[in-house]
């Protein structure tokens, strides 16, 4: 374990072995993305959900469904829903009218999946960026079945993608295809850079969502601030905002006595968790970050599903729907 953190960030691993390989747990391919279609039926992001489902409040959905469109303004007929009328134009014009809403035919869905480095671990079974990736495929496949619009946001340490909600496959393909490029750059040679931030993609997401939109954020939300929280609110209210917070068993239960090497790709330092001191803070810090993203919930309403690295995630993702093992 010591060597394999000191050399993490240094270049020194051993050369990863061939794409074919490669171990689903440590990195996900299109092919596997494509694979979990099969696996996502049972699930379902409608308003009507399994009564102990996550996404359920205390009385009602958290989840609104889809909206109305405005088609027109006209005269009141008898056996028209008197809730219609439209007072202000009845006042202005002398004659009571009525708007007439039609149901929008699909709700846009934007799911936001963190690829950055600090997703590029796990002690247990798979890595965190292989948890995002493959829960961000099992929404994207079931919200297009049921007849919404798809689309995506993925970020790395350096690049964003984009990909605009459409009903299509073509769309989802791009998505997905979005997904496991910016998974297979994840390497522990990689070189140290300054990461996107969640607060730079989370402006991204309102531009492209500003309301009325179904948006999935998965991600270990390292580095969020102020003004993180501030967008996570103003989302929250104008649309409905689910947040998947994936997290590593080791971050909340820090072994005792173990000594880490960090480094940065050019300086290295060792902290020794055998101190109590040392093992207290790192240990109040991981339990801290993870408390105030849990605690999004109450303050804004927001769900949010917590998803480990130290199990499979199709069975988790069932079981935080409400819905009991296949």
């Amino acid at each position: 374990m010591r060597d394999q953190a000191a050399r993490i960030r240094t270049g020194t691993l051993p050369a990863a072995p061939p794409p074919g390989d490669q171990d689903p747990r440590v990195r996900v391919t299109l092919g596997h993305l494509r694979s979990l279609e099969g696996r996502a039926r049972g699930l379902t992001f409608l308003p009507r959900q399994p009564a102990r489902s996550v996404l359920n409040g205390r009385h009602a959905s958290r989840l609104r469904g889809r909206g109305l469109n405005f088609e027109e303004l006209r005269d009141y007929l008898p056996g028209d829903d008197v809730r219609a009328i439209d007072w202000k134009v009845t006042a202005r014009t002398g004659r009571p009218h009525v708007r007439v809403m039609t149901e929008e035919r699909d709700r846009p869905a934007l799911i936001v999946v963190d690829q950055r480095m600090s997703m590029f671990f796990g002690s247990r079974l798979n890595m965190k960026s292989v948890t995002a990736a493959e829960a961000a495929a099992l929404a994207a496949f079931r919200i297009l079945d049921q007849g919404d619009r798809v689309g995506g946001i993925v970020f790395g340490d350096e690049r964003i993608a984009e990909i605009r909600p459409q009903r299509t496959r073509a769309a989802l393909d791009r998505f997905l295809a979005a997904l496991a490029d910016a998974n297979g750059l994840l390497r522990a040679e990689a070189p140290a850079v300054t990461p996107i931030s969640l607060t730079r993609v989370l402006r991204s997401v309102a531009r492209i969502a500003p309301r009325n939109h179904l948006i999935i954020v998965l991600s270990d939300f390292d580095v969020a601030d102020a003004e993180t929280e501030r967008l996570v609110a103003g989302l929250a209210r104008r649309n409905d905002l689910v947040l998947g917070l994936v997290s590593d068993p080791f971050a909340q239960d820090l072994p005792k006595g173990l000594k880490l090497i960090v480094s940065d790709g050019r300086l290295q330092a060792e902290i020794d968790a055998g101190d109590s001191t040392t093992h207290r803070h790192l240990s109040e810090m991981a339990s801290g970050r993870l408390a105030a993203i849990l605690d999004w919930q109450r303050r804004f309403g927001v769900p949010v599903l917590p998803l480990s690295t130290a199990e499979e995630t199709l069975p988790q993702v069932r079981r935080l729907m409400g819905l009991g093992p296949r």
